[in-house]
């Protein structure tokens, strides 16, 4: 049973990655750890954050609607 938990959770840790959705994970561990008195944003402002840089930036990847 051990076994079987410990691949699901690293299956699941690699999908967050592959889809990117453990981001917003890592901007809150980098905020707290970097910026320690900085307001960390909500997710959905995180999200809108990077969707703007996206955007703005076509290096960062198309996107298409």
């Amino acid at each position: 049973m051990r076994s079987l938990r410990r691949v699901l959770s690293g299956v699941r840790r690699y999908v967050r990655e592959l889809t990117d959705e453990s981001a917003y994970d890592r901007y809150v561990a980098h905020v707290r750890r970097e910026h320690p008195d900085a307001r960390v944003p909500s997710r959905r402002d995180f999200e809108r954050m990077r969707t703007d840089r996206q955007e703005q930036d076509p290096r960062q990847g198309f996107r298409c609607c």
